[in-house]
């Protein structure tokens, strides 16, 4: 069978039965007999076939269901909280509404939430995906002819768009700065080295330390999970070493924001005497205290180009997956010790 949305028709033919009995199926009618609803029922799972639920209504009126379907990975952090407020404002000014679910890092609560998504028939998909999902969990929906767009975190083979930020640009500016303001012990501290978006910016961590003329101290490396207490637990590891970092470039603000809290368990604060370094740039870096230096990526301005890039392969009627990669810039603040008022942009 030729790869595309599997409809009633082809469930019919598969199964030996007329569309009117699938029909009957799908809707749990007691008029069918529960050996032909149980064929009709493995079939449909042996095609992938889901129930458009929505579109059966939808349909009706409309002949779209003018859903988007946006799927991240950790709702407690506010940058995917801004990210989906930029993709709300571009889908619903063309006249669509926008489902949110969140995975919590889960690949099963992730497949969850796309299938229910699919029953109510989105016309399209914007994920950042749990931890270790890899381009077959996404099959499913693209070969469903369904357009896809990763934000955030991009998964190698899948046959969808993407956009990310330029991960290695960021830390390595972010070592840069720190190393000028005096800095030769510099952490890169939070996240898991088995996501992608880990990997660019760690890499940028490396190409800042050499070129800086600092050496690469695994012990100065230490992951966890990418969150407020992460960057707690992070820092708290890296103070007991038998040189401690003075300065770290954090995986995300979340992580930085911990940073700053474990500092205070020890009596230290962020600023001078250890520069923090942030990833995303979110509202609250800005007004936390101190406020925080970090790589700005526009969570916002992600969120409306995603929404883009999706609503032009739904308006075109085909897929055709983009990579983009967003420009960073580096903000100066209170948390790396530098004197400044306010903000300012530091240059890459």
């Amino acid at each position: 069978m030729a790869k595309g949305r599997v409809t009633v028709i082809d469930i019919a033919r598969a199964a030996g039965v007329s569309k009117s009995t699938v029909s009957l199926v799908l809707q749990g009618s007691p008029l069918v007999n529960e050996a032909t609803r149980a064929k009709v029922t493995v079939v449909m799972r042996e095609l992938g076939y889901v129930y458009n639920r929505g579109a059966a209504t939808l349909r009706q009126t409309s002949g779209n269901t003018k859903i988007i379907g946006m799927v991240v990975n950790d709702l407690t952090n506010g940058f995917f909280a801004e990210l989906a407020v930029g993709v709300d404002t571009v889908v619903q000014s063309a006249g669509f509404v926008q489902f949110l679910a969140n995975t919590a890092e889960r690949v099963d609560r992730q497949q969850e939430v796309i299938a229910s998504m699919r029953e109510h028939g989105i016309s399209g998909l914007i994920i950042s995906p749990a931890r270790e999902t890899t381009a077959l969990d996404l099959k499913a929906v693209t070969e469903a002819g369904i357009p896809v767009v990763t934000a955030v975190r991009n998964i190698p083979g899948a046959k969808c768009s993407s956009l990310v930020s330029d991960n290695a640009a960021g830390t390595l500016a972010g070592v840069k700065h720190l190393a000028g303001l005096g800095h030769k012990r510099i952490a890169f501290l939070g996240g898991y080295p088995d996501i992608m978006v880990f990997q660019e910016r760690y890499r940028g961590y490396c190409e800042g330390l050499q070129a800086v003329g600092h050496e690469l101290h695994a012990d100065y490396v230490i992951a966890s999970s990418a969150s407020r207490a992460g960057g707690v637990d992070a820092i708290g590891r890296a103070l007991k070493l038998p040189e401690p970092p003075t300065a770290a470039v954090c995986f995300n603000d979340a992580v930085a924001f911990g940073v700053c809290d474990g500092l205070r368990v020890q009596g230290l604060e962020a600023g001078p005497k250890f520069g923090v370094v942030g990833f995303d740039d979110v509202i609250e870096a800005k007004t936390a205290v101190p406020s925080l230096t970090t790589v700005s990526v526009d969570p916002q301005g992600m969120g409306q180009k995603a929404a883009q890039l999706l609503l032009k392969q739904i308006n075109a009627g085909k897929v055709e997956a983009e990579s983009v990669t967003t420009a960073v810039r580096l903000i100066v603040r209170e948390s790396c010790g530098a004197t400044v008022r306010g903000s300012a942009e530091a240059p890459l």
